[in-house]
């Protein structure tokens, strides 16, 4: 890298307003498939910005977790959650408890179960929905719905009782705080106390992933580590996509129209708002050895930043990427990830999405946003919700 740190140019996890890409972002697409950027860590990667180029560093194992010396690696963010993803393990091994754990999710996350527990997220969203129909308006969707829907439904799947998730989720509140020295202070008690919900579960086995893991013959301190790391990588994520789908769905009553008639199209609506939110790239990754690709020779130790959502509207993959499309097929978006990279847990994501859209909306037909949507702001960030910081609405 010729360029000084200073002259790089600077991409943020912030956007300039929802569902929009920041102006440095759309440049850097425009300009090449791989960027040199500066990180809000202050240290120097590189930003996949195209969708041939970040599918082809998925299939590549050279791409991985593994950095020689973690400590000292470069970062997109400073945040202890995000620095346990780097690991000095080397990269076959790596790979190796990749696929172990890969195989021990899929079963834990297998379309089949996720199906036969459709009924319990259909309780768990309607219940949600009774009582935003029994307070007062408008009511705030993002704390109302989406945040406490997402929440309730994976720790459901997950196995943590009900009387235990509020205290492990405001703990990890703390660890996801994107200020460093504040999360840092959570870890040992999240991790501790994930274990003895780890450790109620296998005195009283149910069908959920915790038990399953346990069967497996786990400790409850790896279960822990497991359940932490299911609810970091998942929570956040499906609260924003459950925010954005609904705004995206008021801005489009035509589409809406479409998916609430069929439950096919519902499907493929869910695919549609995974790609048409925009998220910002924060998972690090690392080059274990020289990768020429898109022009440029990442070299071994480089941070490497793959932007998902920027590939998610490359206009030489999709036709019309601006266009919200419920019936949009084929949908090759990387939300979930790819390949072996491919997120196991994505039969649950969907059923969620799936089913708190058709219950709001069938419940809610009127639902409206309160107040102009230009008032509306992207979460601030630091806790275990995305989307939105308020979600005014009348119905």
């Amino acid at each position: 890298m010729t360029a000084s740190r200073e002259e790089l140019p600077l991409v943020t996890a912030e956007r300039p307003s929802i569902l929009t890409f920041s102006e440095v972002r759309l440049q850097l697409q425009a300009q090449a498939p791989v960027c040199r950027i500066r990180t809000p860590a202050g240290d120097e990667g590189w930003l996949v910005t195209q969708h041939a180029e970040v599918k082809e560093l998925l299939q590549d194992d050279r791409l991985a977790r593994y950095h020689p010396d973690p400590a000292n690696a470069p970062r997109f963010l400073r945040n202890p959650m995000l620095d346990m993803l780097v690991t000095d393990v080397d990269v076959e091994t790596e790979r190796r408890a990749h696929e172990e754990k890969r195989a021990l999710f899929t079963k834990s996350f297998a379309a089949r179960r996720v199906l036969d527990r459709r009924s319990r997220v259909e309780a768990i969203a309607h219940a949600k929905i009774d009582e935003i129909l029994l307070s007062e308006q408008p009511a705030d969707l993002h704390e109302t719905f989406s945040t406490v829907f997402a929440q309730n439904a994976l720790c459901d799947m997950i196995g943590i009782p009900e009387d235990s998730r509020q205290k492990l989720l405001e703990q990890m509140d703390r660890v996801g705080a994107v200020d460093q020295q504040h999360a840092e202070g959570g870890m040992d008690a999240v991790f501790g106390f994930a274990a003895e919900v780890a450790g109620r579960r296998r005195e009283d086995p149910g069908d959920d992933v915790i038990t399953r893991f346990a069967e497996s013959g786990l400790t409850d301190e790896q279960i822990g580590v497991h359940v932490v790391t299911l609810l970091f990588t998942g929570l956040a994520g499906l609260v924003s996509h459950l925010d954005f789908g609904v705004l995206l769905f008021l801005r489009n009553p035509e589409q809406r129209q479409l998916a609430m008639n069929d439950p096919e199209i519902m499907a493929r609506a869910v695919d549609e708002v995974m790609r048409a939110t925009i998220g910002s790239p924060v998972l690090p990754r690392y080059a274990a050895e020289d990768i020429e690709i898109g022009g440029e020779t990442i070299a071994a130790g480089d941070l490497v930043m793959l932007d998902f959502s920027l590939a998610n509207f490359d206009s030489r993959v999709y036709d019309d990427p601006e266009k919200f499309d419920v019936t949009r097929t084929p949908n090759p978006h990387f939300t979930f990830g790819h390949g072996m990279r491919h997120c196991t847990g994505a039969p649950l994501v969907r059923i969620i999405m799936a089913v708190g859209f058709t219950a709001l909306f069938s419940r809610m037909p009127e639902l409206r946003l309160a107040v102009p949507e230009a008032e509306l702001e992207t979460h601030a960030g630091g806790k275990l919700a995305g989307g939105l910081e308020r979600f005014p609405v009348l119905w």
